[in-house]
């Protein structure tokens, strides 16, 4: 993968972490940039794993599927970014009572809901066995722009609210059906 490719697919999988980042933010009373770090290096860590662990299992099976998986990864790549941009159409959820607002979310809460938006980089994980990437450089990338992407969501959440959110999901939906189609034609040798 190149240098850009694997900019893009860092930020395309920080998307729904900074959609989610900013659900945060928006519920939290005045947050404070510790916070928002807290919840930046949550998501951004478990968000760098999840690759880890995908890869993984799909080296185990990339030997058997050689001959068609390019196909595999593209079709990864469309089922989550067409994921993401059923979520980036859907309705925001409505908004919290001012004086209803924690100062701080649990860690355990915010553990759940990072892993719940990993589920996704533990797919581009498997996709990535097969192409042979490098692992450990994009994980890095990933948790990294996660990270950055999560801790902006939150110090922006509380005056964007749910708008930018599914926007940014959006985006990075159709930026992994692009990736996914990039991989496909550089593969096959088409368009």
């Amino acid at each position: 993968m190149t240098l850009l490719s694997t900019t893009l697919l860092a930020f395309s999988m920080s998307t729904d972490a900074f959609a989610a980042a900013i659900g945060k933010g928006a519920v939290l009373k005045h947050p404070r940039f510790r916070e928002a770090l807290r919840t930046g290096l949550i998501f951004g860590v478990i968000e760098g794993l999840t690759p880890l662990i995908g890869w993984v299992l799909g080296y185990g099976a990339s030997r058997h599927i050689e001959a068609w998986d390019h196909w595999v990864v593209f079709a990864l790549l469309l089922l989550l970014g067409g994921r993401m941009i059923l979520a980036g159409l859907s309705a925001p959820e409505p908004a919290a009572q001012a004086t209803d607002l924690p100062r701080r979310h649990g860690g355990w809460l915010l553990v759940a809901t990072a892993v719940t938006t990993s589920i996704d980089a533990l797919t581009v994980g498997i996709g990535l066995a097969f192409m042979e990437a490098n692992i450990l450089v994009t994980a890095l990338a990933i948790g990294l722009a996660t990270t950055l992407m999560a801790t902006l969501g939150v110090m922006l959440g509380r005056r964007l609210g749910a708008l930018i959110g599914k926007r940014a999901e959006l985006l990075g939906g159709v930026v992994l059906i692009g990736i996914g189609a990039a991989i496909l034609q550089d593969h096959m040798g088409i368009w």
